[in-house]
């Protein structure tokens, strides 16, 4: 009996447990939902606007993860410094203590940059929230960009000021430290060409006083990385095709104030190029018709940049033959036991793709069509990668931009694309003041106002002021590049020119007038313009001196004033490599002009020019340049004579070794220059590197000129006047200096052949600049 009834109590007590058990569980589950969200601390954020960013919400039951899900929600925000949360019964306070606003940004000790450049940088602004995160990480973006300019040893501390109202005033203290130099930049592999060869090439230069205008001589990463790109165009343009760049190091010197920088590179074998092939599954594109594009043969040595030009010609001509998705790809096979590179154009017909829309964005002055009609293409052409290209050139020709990017985007179908232009405005207005020395016009001065783009239309405009001991001259010029909306450059020109003839002929010129004149391209490299000039001439001399004889009689008789009416073109071919520094490649000038539509004066003028450029490989060196020049011209009347001052004078920069007018018919009795009717004159130069710095900007030359200048039809007139067709030769030495101030040129030259009535000049100074 006793255990039966400790076993019914034990029963009763379990059952009394866990119903006490489900009680105080049910009552602690209705104690631990939350029944409100209480915000404390905030200023400028609103309570709602905190509970929103939270995961957590009233009537949610109290969960451990989620309301640490929450803290960390608020505080990736970016809004609070400070978050805790607690609870009280069924209220979950969250404390807040709000990342203050900055009320200014600014920085101090930077001389070598500007502060515009460090507000581009960095996020932080007026108006944002404060954080220390985003104050390191715009520390590390001023400390970079004081790398880049090579300044590796600035630092930069941030201070925070307090402001009322939760605000706070954000400085930058910089410590700028010393410029980081490049001491010495070794090679270490190069066998083909020397380390001071290389060094001629990369743009990081070693930091030498001379130094001082440009900012090459310093350290940077980037600049180096370009360097790597740079040597290895170098070799493959020069047959090394295994080249490649192995490693580029710099190593911080001892005192922290330099880098030794240092290339190894492998040069490997120099290739030929052997068989060279063209295949195409094209039916109606014939190879042999190409193969004249190949802009290589057979034994040359091996030069990428050909294969590259190549490959954009034969693009070019097969999308002239109506081909405008053709794929052209170089098959290259390597010979290495014979250090020969076979080559076989592939061309074949590549995706379909077609031009939807030309989007044009940063033009904030200059209007589109300025930049359309420079694109060689327009929407439903198809895509052509040339001549994208070309666009992109033509519009950078314009010298309207500093930045020109086109790219490209997805169109709203698999085979339509969207090019987007991206340009960034410049200054295209100049006010430019010039002043120069020359032993022929002694101190020259020069004004000038322009506009390339007025209004933002593209068009042209200028005032010049130029005045000299010799000639004064104040001329206004208008050009409009796209003359009613086609490819014509049509404009005008208002001139006032006064020269002073006295010392070499006895006579003073003034002229007065207006011209017209139209340009179109025919061709890809050529160009031809049209004229039309009104002048008003009056040549002035001396009546005493006439007189008595003590100037020639045929300047004497010219003197008074006549009317020229004159319509003439210029047919211009240009294959130069650089219109500015060519180094390869020739150009020709054709020009005439006829006189006697209208007028006193009739007369037919032909002038010619040509040069011809070519590299000489001398000991090793690129940069040697041969030049050949030829000028000539004639005039004639047309039933009357020419007069004096339509004639050719040639001497000074156009025949070294003479004076200016120092060469041609002369009266012998007043040694006045009277001007010839033909001349031809031969040039051959040599410019050459002296073995200095390429930043001295100095080089040495040697030249030839050869020529003559005469016939002269005033038969009355000319008694005294000697007009040999005599050939004159001088030869001699320059020294061409383009230094920061403007260029500057010395002439050293010794006539060899000469007349007797000729007038010498040994020596010849001309220095120039623009600011």
């Amino acid at each position: 009996m006793t255990r039966v009834t400790a076993v019914v109590g034990a029963l009763v007590f379990l059952c009394l447990a866990s119903l006490s058990v489900a009680f105080v569980s049910e009552a602690s589950a209705q104690q631990s939902v939350i029944q409100q969200i209480r915000v404390e601390g905030n200023q400028r954020i609103e309570a709602a606007t905190v509970v929103s960013y939270m995961t957590i919400r009233p009537g949610d039951p109290v969960d451990a993860a989620e309301i640490d899900r929450s803290l960390k929600t608020l505080f990736v925000t970016g809004l609070f410094a400070d978050v805790t949360l607690r609870q009280e019964g069924d209220v979950l306070i969250v404390s807040i203590v709000e990342n203050p606003i900055i009320n200014r940004v600014a920085f101090e000790g930077n001389r070598k940059l500007d502060s515009d450049d460090f507000e581009e940088e960095i996020q932080l602004k007026p108006r944002v929230v404060y954080t220390r995160s985003k104050v390191q990480t715009d520390v590390q973006r001023i400390i970079e960009l004081y790398r880049r300019s090579g300044r590796f040893a600035a630092t930069v501390e941030p201070k925070v000021i307090q402001l009322p109202q939760n605000r706070v005033d954000l400085v930058f203290e910089i410590n700028e430290g010393p410029v980081t130099g490049v001491r010495r930049i070794n090679f270490l592999g190069n066998k083909k060409f020397s380390a001071g060869r290389l060094r001629q090439e990369i743009a990081t230069k070693e930091t030498r006083f001379w130094r001082f205008l440009t900012s090459n001589d310093n350290y940077d990463p980037d600049r180096l990385t370009f360097d790597r790109e740079v040597l290895r165009r170098f070799y493959l343009a020069r047959g090394y095709a295994d080249f490649r760049v192995i490693s580029a190091v710099a190593e911080l010197t001892r005192d922290g104030k330099d880098f030794f920088i240092t290339f190894t590179v492998d040069e490997g074998e120099r290739y030929r190029i052997g068989e060279v092939g063209i295949n195409t599954q094209l039916a109606e594109l014939d190879p042999e018709t190409l193969r004249p594009l190949i802009e290589f043969e057979e034994g040359e040595i091996y030069n990428a940049e050909k294969i590259d030009g190549t490959i954009d010609a034969l693009t070019f001509a097969a999308g002239v033959r109506g081909f405008a998705f053709v794929d052209v790809r170089p098959r290259v096979r390597r010979d290495r036991d014979n250090q020969l590179i076979n080559i076989t154009f592939e061309v074949n017909e590549g995706p379909r793709v077609y031009i939807e829309r030309i989007n044009i964005v940063g033009n904030t002055r200059t209007l589109d069509r300025v930049i359309r009609r420079e694109i060689a293409l327009v929407e439903g052409d198809a895509f052509n990668r040339v001549l994208i290209d070309r666009s992109k050139a033509r519009i950078r020709g314009l010298n309207f931009f500093s930045e020109v990017e086109i790219n490209e985007e997805p169109g709203s179908a698999a085979d339509r694309t969207v090019l987007t232009v991206e340009v960034e405005e410049q200054s295209t207005g100049e006010l430019s003041i010039g002043a120069g020395f020359s032993s022929t016009d002694s101190i020259i001065g020069d004004f000038s106002v322009s506009e390339r783009n007025l209004l933002g239309r593209g068009q042209f405009v200028r005032l010049r002021v130029s005045v000299s001991r010799r000639r004064q001259q104040v001329d206004i010029r208008f050009t409009e590049p796209y003359f009613l909306g086609r490819n014509l450059a049509a404009g005008f020109d208002l001139f006032r020119i006064r020269t002073d003839f006295e010392d070499e002929s006895g006579f003073d010129t003034e002229s007065i007038g207006l011209g017209l004149r139209t340009g179109f391209p025919l061709t890809r490299f050529g160009r031809l313009s049209t004229r039309y000039t009104l002048r008003q001439d009056d040549i002035k001399v001396d009546d005493f001196a006439c007189t008595f004889g003590f100037i020639s009689l045929s300047v004497c008789s010219a003197a008074g004033e006549t009317t020229s009416s004159i319509l003439g073109y210029t047919y211009f071919y240009d294959r130069r490599d650089d219109p500015i520094e060519p180094s390869r490649g020739w150009d020709v000038n054709l020009s005439q002009d006829v006189a006697g539509i209208g007028g006193t004066e009739a007369y037919l003028r032909t002038e010619v020019r040509s040069n011809w450029y070519h590299p000489i490989p001398l000991f090793g060196a690129e940069n040697i340049i041969a030049n050949l020049r030829v000028t000539g011209g004639y005039i004639f009347g047309l039933g009357r004579d020419v007069r004096l001052n339509d004639r050719f004078f040639r001497g000074g920069p156009t025949f070294r070794g003479f004076e200016t007018s120092g060469i041609g018919p002369r009266d012998i009795v007043t040694s006045d220059a009277v001007g010839g009717q033909l001349f031809g004159i031969g040039t051959a130069e040599v410019v050459f590197p002296l073995g200095l710095p390429d930043e001295f900007g100095i080089k040495g030359a040697i030249f030839s000129d050869v020529g003559t200048l005469g016939i002269v039809d005033e038969d009355q007139f000319t008694t005294n006047v000697d007009d040999s067709l005599g050939l004159r030769l001088s030869v001699g030495v320059s020294l061409l200096w383009d230094s920061p101030f403007g260029p500057i040129r010395l002439d050293f030259a010794n006539p060899l052949i000469r007349e007797p009535f000729d007038q010498e000049e040994a020596f010849r100074f001309s220095a120039g600049t623009r600011f």
